[in-house]
């Protein structure tokens, strides 16, 4: 995809732009790093558009501009507010614009880079940097920082085309199978695109070859050829040409497994170069309104993307405050039906449940080592002793014991019909699990102190559910809010064509008829001096500064009364 001027579309763009020779610099904004916009004053608005190593043109859509502007935009601001534009010109035939605003020693001027990485360069009449956007260094010698001297004579002047002797030279340096494009476009300022149109008008198959299609016997059509080039450069140095978007159709598959057309640009021209001629393409009046509708839509299409991730982000962040509070709920609940089934299997075992406090309490306090303890639990557990087998750890640094307890009444040599008989008196089997036991409390107390932890999670449930509208609420206000935010900020939309009585009061009547006041004294004598007509109706009120209506009436029929009767309400209001 093409996203930068070439040298014969950046000759067109400026063959344009020579109309606005004149007009004052009413503001500048800058949209990015690069890219700028300077407002001329004119009676339509008119607005150019800069973007460092990318392209120059007017603009006719509204741009997101940044609420605070760069240190490089107040420093244009400052030199060029007020000034008049008086020299747009290329130097050389290189891609390097000079836009002069001001004259003798008031004068400013704006260099815009548009090769390589590009640079904007605000310089004073003398050409000495005032600011520049990119500082760095070429070679050893020219520098590009503040108070060095720009230096224009190092932009290549127009040269006339290589003759044949030139190019035999220039293919003797070249490797066999390297396309013609290719070898001639170093030496050449037309571009490749002119390049290859050429080589297609004299006859040259597109993409020849050295040596495949292409052989010195043939360098009088090359001639002919870089002769044509010329002929294009110079109509387009003195020309306004039309502008052209290539375009792409693709396949998109739909939702319903159909699929639609999908239209993409690809490329901008100020001429349709036999290459794209079988193409899709769009025409336009003038290459400027080609490159405007090129770009935006591109912009356009990286802002849907941003606005997309952004939209995502905050979505994401929504459905993360709902999972949090499910999340929440969940464990709560679990929490509950653990502490209740440990409090239930307590009470179950209670006496295994004593009887493994009496074991460790008793070694305790005989003064048994917390090692001595553990090798007897583990004996008494091979002899199959009950009490020990209950025991699954000991934690005695903090005054307890781990028991591996199952529901007695439900062994596996239970009968079913004793399971059914259970099951209608409204028990529930619950599964063995491990049970810490505090061995400063009984039995009950430690069944009373999981119920006690279960009522706890019960009421942290409680309030989560009531604090869970909320703070959905909340997120969902937020989110709403973020949205509006990103869609107000990332919109690129065509600017509205500004009608000459909107400077001045103004409303359609009931039945169609255009009626204008003026604002103050000087708009009321333009309103008669310009724009009162034979067929329009003058109307005025009898009071101290009432504004001077008037009725446009484009036939020759009288101005009905009721439309007569609104613009007296104006006068009168206004």
């Amino acid at each position: 995809m093409k996203t930068k001027f070439s040298t014969f579309d950046l000759v067109c763009s400026l063959t344009e732009l020579q109309r606005h020779i004149g007009l004052r610099v009413n503001q500048v904004y800058d949209i990015d790093q690069k890219t700028y916009l300077i407002k001329l004053q004119s009676e339509e608005k008119v607005v150019l558009l800069i973007e460092s190593g990318c392209r120059i043109h007017q603009t006719a859509f509204e741009w997101p501009k940044n609420q605070a502007p760069s240190g490089f935009t107040m420093k244009m601001r400052k030199h060029l507010k007020n000034k008049r534009l008086e020299v747009l010109r290329q130097l050389g035939m290189d891609r390097i614009v000079d836009m002069q605003f001001g004259t003798g020693e008031a004068a400013y001027h704006v260099i815009l880079e548009l090769y390589d990485r590009g640079n904007i360069i605000l310089t004073d009449y003398e050409l000495t940097i005032l600011n520049v956007l990119r500082p760095h260094v070429e070679g050893d010698k020219i520098k590009f920082a503040v108070r060095e001297k720009y230096p224009v004579d190092r932009a290549h002047p127009r040269v006339p085309p290589p003759n044949a002797d030139d190019l035999q030279q220039i293919f003797s340096k070249a490797k066999p199978g390297d396309s013609l494009k290719k070898i001639l476009n170093p030496h050449l300022e037309y571009g490749p695109a002119v390049i290859d149109h050429m080589l297609l008008k004299v006859g040259l198959p597109h993409g020849v070859k050295l040596g495949k299609g292409f052989d010195i016997s043939q360098m009088d059509k090359l001639c002919e050829a870089l002769q044509e080039a010329e002929s294009l450069l110079d109509q387009a140095l003195t020309q306004p040409s039309k502008g052209y978007i290539i375009q792409k159709a693709e396949k998109r598959p739909t939702s319903e497994g159909g699929s639609e057309d999908l239209i993409t640009n690809q490329e901008f021209h100020p001429y349709l170069f036999l290459q794209n001629a079988n193409q899709l393409y769009k025409e336009f009046d003038c290459f400027d309104l080609a490159v405007d509708e090129f770009f935006s839509s591109l912009e356009a299409q990286k802002i849907d993307v941003k606005f997309l991730q952004q939209e995502r982000e905050a979505l994401k962040k929504l459905d993360n405050v709902k999972k949090d509070h499910h999340d929440r709920l969940q464990a709560l609940q679990q929490t509950q039906a653990v502490d209740k089934q440990k409090a239930e299997l307590i009470l179950r075992n209670q006496q295994l449940v004593e009887s493994c406090l009496l074991v460790v309490r008793t070694a305790l306090a005989n003064q048994l080592p917390w090692p001595a303890i553990s090798q007897l639990i583990e004996e008494a557990k091979t002899r199959g002793d009950p009490v020990a087998t209950a025991i699954a750890q000991l934690k005695l640094e903090t005054n307890h014991i781990t028991l591996h307890l199952s529901d007695p009444f439900f062994s596996d040599d239970t009968s079913s019909r004793e399971e059914d008989s259970d099951d209608e008196a409204g028990t529930s089997k619950i599964e063995p699990m491990n049970i810490d036991i505090d061995l400063a409390l009984t039995s009950f107390s430690n069944a009373k102190r999981y119920y006690d932890k279960k009522r706890s999670a019960a009421k942290k449930q409680q309030k989560t559910v009531e604090s869970q509208g909320k703070a959905l609420k909340s997120a969902e206000k937020k989110t709403k809010q973020a949205l509006k935010e990103v869609q107000a900020m990332s919109t690129i939309t065509k600017a509205r064509k500004v009608f000459w009585f909107e400077k001045f009061f103004w409303f359609i009547s009931s039945e169609n008829y255009l009626v204008i006041g003026g604002r103050d004294q000087q708009q009321n004598e333009v309103i008669v001096k310009r724009h009162l007509r034979g067929s329009d109706v003058y109307v005025h009120a009898d009071l101290h500064g009432a504004s001077s209506i008037v009725v446009k009436n484009p036939s020759p029929q009288p101005v009905p009364p009721k439309t007569l009767n609104e613009a007296g309400t104006m006068a009168i209001c206004y």
